[in-house]
C-alpha cells in the first residue's frame, strides 16, 4: 500500500509480492492540452468516467484479491496530480478537468515515474494500470519520460493502456506508451465511442490486472490485450457521429 513514510523496503518487498488482498494502482493520465477543449471533448472525457466509476467499483467488489486505489495526472503546460493521495475505488470521485495549453507528456511521465518508486508505493501488489488519454502530439520530451518511467520497476511492469481521441492524436506515441503489440490503441472519434471505451478500459483493465495468475493465460498483458480487443470491436460509437 502506498507508504507515506518513504521507508526502505525489504527484499520480500519487491514487485510481486505474496499473494492476499493487495493494492492495484489505476491511475488516469490526461491530456489537458488546449484542443482538448475543442468540440467538447474534455466535457466528454469528464462525463464518460464519472459514468464509469460505477462499473470500476462493481469490479472491485467482485474480486476479493485487490484493493483498487485511483489517482488522476493531467498534463497540459505543465503537469500535476489531480488527485494526489491513492484513493480507494469506492471513495473516489472524479474532479471535472478543463483544458488549455500545450502537451507536456513527457512531463507527466516524469512524475508518474517519482511516484511508482518502490520506495513510495511498496513493493507488494498487483502491477499498476497506466490509462493514458490524448488527442495529439507531445510538445516536450516523450521519450525521456518514457524511459525514466520504463527505469522503475513498476513503472516497466504495468498494464500500459490508451485512448486516442480524435484523428490528429499521435498513434505511434501511444503505441510507444503501451509496449506491448497485443494491447490495441482504443481510438474515439465521437463522444458516444469516447464513453464505450473508458467503460471498456477501466472495468476490463482493472479485471484483468487484478486477476490471479491462475486465471490468467500467457500473462496478464496478454489477457489484457485479447479482452480489450474483443471487448471493443464492436463498441466504437455511431460511425454517422465522426465529429473529432
Amino acid at each position: 500500500m502506498f507508504d507515506s513514510n518513504n521507508t526502505a523496503k525489504t527484499t520480500a518487498d519487491r514487485p510481486g509480492g505474496e499473494l492476499g488482498r493487495r493494492p492495484l494502482h489505476f491511475i488516469w493520465i490526461v491530456d489537458c492540452s488546449g484542443s482538448m477543449s475543442v468540440d467538447g471533448k474534455i466535457q466528454s472525457l469528464n462525463n464518460a468516467v464519472k459514468e464509469a466509476i460505477p462499473h470500476m467499483r462493481d469490479v472491485a467488489r467482485e474480486n476479493p484479491f485487490a484493493e483498487i486505489l485511483v489517482r488522476v495526472l493531467k498534463f497540459d503546460s505543465g503537469a500535476s496530480w489531480q488527485v494526489v493521495k491513492p484513493t480507494p475505488v469506492d471513495q473516489f470521485s472524479w474532479q471535472d478537468l478543463s483544458a488549455s495549453g500545450a502537451t507536456r507528456m513527457g512531463r507527466a511521465l516524469e512524475m508518474l515515474a517519482e511516484e511508482l518508486d518502490v520506495e513510495r508505493i511498496g513493493g507488494k501488489g498487483f502491477p499498476p494500470v497506466l490509462a493514458l488519454v490524448s488527442d495529439g502530439q507531445p510538445t516536450d520530451d516523450f521519450a525521456g519520460g518514457l524511459r525514466m518511467l520504463m527505469s522503475q520497476p513498476w513503472g516497466k511492469r504495468a498494464n500500459r493502456v490508451a485512448i486516442g481521441i480524435g484523428r490528429v492524436v499521435d498513434e505511434k506515441v501511444l503505441k510507444e506508451f503501451i509496449g506491448n503489440p497485443e494491447i490495441p490503441v482504443l481510438q474515439a472519434n465521437n463522444p458516444e465511442a469516447l464513453k464505450n471505451h473508458i467503460r471498456v478500459l477501466s472495468t476490463v483493465a482493472v479485471k484483468v490486472a487484478s486477476a490471479p495468475p491462475s486465471q490468467v493465460s500467457n500473462g496478464s498483458s496478454s489477457g489484457m490485450g485479447q479482452q480489450l480487443g474483443l471487448s471493443t470491436a464492436n463498441d466504437t460509437g455511431n460511425p454517422g457521429e465522426d465529429v473529432w
